[in-house]
């Protein structure tokens, strides 16, 4: 199988290839290559979430999300969770729990978002990326769905983890 790179940009690709279909029929398909990424649910010890308001360019708005961060070349997965934790946030965690993988767009991208619960929460130093700006914002449960219901958050992934938290029956009462 011959595999054309369209684009290259940072970690990123566009590549276009050959595939065969389940069906057995050959087409040619471009793929967003990803080198993967985390999401983190960062909960206090009263059951709140930590999350970030932070301006996107891409949307040129600010959005209210759990923080992620992408992985940077061959860097371990929790150690990249971790690491996002520290920048976006300023803080970190003693406990974390993987909750599982997302694939938020396998129509035309591989990335992999692996999540993490993250608990027993303390201060600590980490620095933005250049281009990141955020503000953190702590929010009880009750607000997180408030905040759904009124379209305040409308982040794909946050509202994917949020249900995967949920649904493992991860939330304080």
């Amino acid at each position: 199988m011959t595999t054309k790179t369209l684009c290259q940009w940072k970690c990123f690709s566009v590549e276009s290839a050959q595939h065969t279909l389940p069906d057995g029929r050959d087409v040619e398909f471009t793929t967003v290559k990803h080198p993967g990424a985390v999401i983190i649910v960062p909960m206090t010890e009263h059951g709140e979430f930590v999350m970030v308001h932070q301006y996107r360019p891409a949307i040129n708005d600010w959005i209210l999300e759990f923080p992620a961060g992408t992985l940077e070349d061959k860097e371990n997965i929790q150690a990249c969770a971790q690491r996002e934790l520290a920048e976006e946030v300023q803080m970190q965690a003693q406990t974390w729990q993987h909750l599982g993988e997302l694939f938020p767009v396998p129509g035309f991208c591989d990335e992999v978002q692996h999540v993490y619960l993250a608990k027993d929460l303390s201060a600590c130093d980490g620095e933005l990326d250049e281009d990141e700006i955020i503000d953190v914002v702590t929010l009880p449960v009750h607000e997180f769905l408030a905040k759904v219901a009124s379209n305040e958050i409308k982040d794909a992934k946050t509202l994917a983890t949020f249900l995967k938290v949920q649904a493992m029956g991860l939330l304080k009462n």
